[in-house]
């Protein structure tokens, strides 16, 4: 992050009601910052102004930990042209994340220490966030051979992970977790069992059925997890379950953890806050006869958005802790990969800079469990106990929320070089105000959204 300089005045962010789960702390407070880090978390009014310092009055507002993605799609190297380091840390801030994980399926992919230290030297000069890499399972996430786990753990990834292509190969996945068991590492793998539908189009259900498109069960998801938690507790490895989306996915993940499995899991913003119906291209309403706006390529993904019974097993396995943390699986595409047909059209939806909105507006989950599965819940699957918090002693990485700010998703303003969400022109609230790396600003809503004085 060397093209951000340093903070040279103290602050005092005033007045915000505080909530980092962290510390079990959320009340009306003031965090004192000094230099890159946060020094106290005070009474309000407690701390008094000496020259040079920066007062922020956060009055109606939340003040957060900068939030932590665990899946971030860099498209760096391969696909500059979808997104780079730059825009990817400005959708990133826009959304209140500091930290993100760069996912491996780049070109190319990121399964040798000299393609992971080519990106984060890259990172380090462009980026306005902080940016921890994952390695790839295997070479070239060809499913085949091992990559060497070792050499990507001794270059600085935090997990390995195929995204996009699950490790079929049961025999690969254990060793796989055998490694992620002596390294310490999350495993990931793309929970898609392709033996049992290779090519699909969206979820499987009376949806596609209408519009005539191939179908995806939710077998196809919980079959390859439910094998992965076996290998897992046959390994003791570390296994982590990207993006679930299924009911019973959600079931098999309680049960493994109720049995001591070492198994944690993540859920989208998207898959939270809507559904199948979204691919009529009506935000979710269902029309009486298929009009112009059906078949929304923008709400293709993998996996596909699933059914209300599905969504509501997410949310619940969210608010008890069977699922970990809120991960935003942001995959920007061009607009030549979606304006084609929905067979065509390349999975994938934008998402670090609506995930908030997503998950409080439109899921309606309470904010301060989302805020905790934004923060400690990967802060925890890292392992670094550096983000995700505003301990003392820790880099002043900081969201602000306006809670009852709205404001409409539109090409213009987003940070992404790609544009690829079904929400554009959609209403949501929150709104992340200001977002602060190590103590100094790096976004800004707009010349009102900081409240100085």
């Amino acid at each position: 992050m060397t093209n951000v300089q340093k903070q040279t005045n103290p602050m005092v962010i005033r007045n915000g009601r505080v909530v980092d789960s962290s510390q079990g702390f959320d009340a009306t407070a003031d965090v004192v910052v000094i230099g890159n880090a946060v020094v106290s978390i005070e009474s309000p009014g407690t701390t008094t102004l000496s020259d040079g310092w920066t007062e922020f009055d956060a009055g109606g507002k939340i003040v957060a930990p900068g939030f932590v993605d665990l899946h971030t799609h860099l498209r760096t190297p391969g696909q500059e042209w979808k997104e780079e380091p730059k825009t990817a840390s400005d959708a990133a801030v826009r959304g209140g994340f500091t930290t993100i994980c760069a996912m491996p399926n780049t070109y190319p992919a990121q399964d040798n220490a000299s393609v992971v230290n080519a990106l984060m030297q890259l990172c380090e000069a462009e980026s306005s966030v902080r940016v921890r890499p994952i390695g790839a399972i295997t070479k070239s996430r060809e499913g085949q051979e091992l990559a060497p786990m070792r050499e990507l753990a001794d270059a600085g990834v935090v997990g390995f992970s195929d995204d996009g292509d699950p490790v079929m190969s049961p025999h690969l996945m254990r060793q796989a977790l055998a490694y992620s068991a002596d390294l310490g590492l999350p495993t990931i793998n793309h929970a898609e069992d392709r033996g049992l539908v290779s090519e699909w189009d969206m979820n499987e259900g009376a949806v596609a059925t209408r519009l005539g498109l191939r179908g995806l069960p939710n077998s196809a998801e919980s079959v390859m997890i439910a094998r992965d938690v076996i290998l897992a507790k046959i390994t003791n490895g570390r296994l982590h379950v990207p993006h679930v989306s299924t009911a019973e996915s959600v079931e098999i993940i309680r049960r493994a953890k109720s049995e001591g499995v070492n198994v944690t899991a993540e859920v989208t913003p998207h898959h939270l806050a809507i559904t199948e119906e979204w691919v009529y291209g009506e935000f979710g309403e269902v029309p009486a006869v298929l009009n112009e706006h059906a078949y929304d390529t923008n709400a293709k993904m993998a996996p596909p958005l699933r059914t209300e019974t599905d969504q509501q097993a997410l949310i619940d396995g969210l608010t008890d802790g069977t699922i970990d943390t809120i991960a935003t699986d942001h995959a920007p595409h061009a607009d030549t990969d979606k304006v084609c047909t929905f067979t065509e059209a390349a999975n994938g939806i934008i998402g670090l800079e609506t995930a908030l909105s997503l998950c409080v507006g439109v899921a309606n989950v309470d904010i301060a469990r989302v805020i905790d599965g934004l923060t400690v819940g990967p802060s925890s699957i890292l392992n670094d106990a550096s983000v995700g918090t505003l301990r003392p002693g820790t880099p002043a990485d900081i969201t602000i929320i306006d809670p009852d700010r709205e404001w409409q998703v539109s090409s213009h303003k987003l940070g992404s070089k790609s544009h690829n969400t079904p929400l554009l022109n959609y209403t949501v609230k929150p709104k992340v105000i200001a977002t602060f790396v190590g103590g100094v600003q790096v976004w800004a809503a707009d010349k009102n959204g900081m409240a100085y004085v």
